[in-house]
C-alpha cells in the first residue's frame, strides 16, 4: 500500500495519504481545512548509507 504525498490547493498545507488500491482514485480531503482541491506532490524515495554517509534511492537493505 503506497503512501502519496499531497499539498491542499486552498491553504497550502502538505499532507501524506495511505491509498488501499491501485486502481481506484481515492478521495482526498485536506486534514487542515477540508479543502478537496488537493494535488499529488512529487515526492523522492530515498535511504541513509550508513557506510558513505550519502542518499541512494530505491535502497531496501537495513542501514547498520
Amino acid at each position: 500500500m503506497p503512501i502519496y504525498e499531497y499539498r491542499c490547493q486552498e491553504c497550502g498545507e502538505e499532507f501524506e495519504k495511505l491509498v488501499r488500491s491501485f486502481s481506484s482514485a481515492p478521495d482526498v480531503e485536506c486534514p487542515h481545512c477540508g479543502g478537496k482541491k488537493v494535488k499529488k506532490a512529487f515526492s523522492l524515495f530515498g535511504t541513509r548509507s550508513s557506510s558513505s554517509g550519502s542518499l541512494s534511492a530505491g535502497t531496501c537493505a537495513p542501514s547498520g
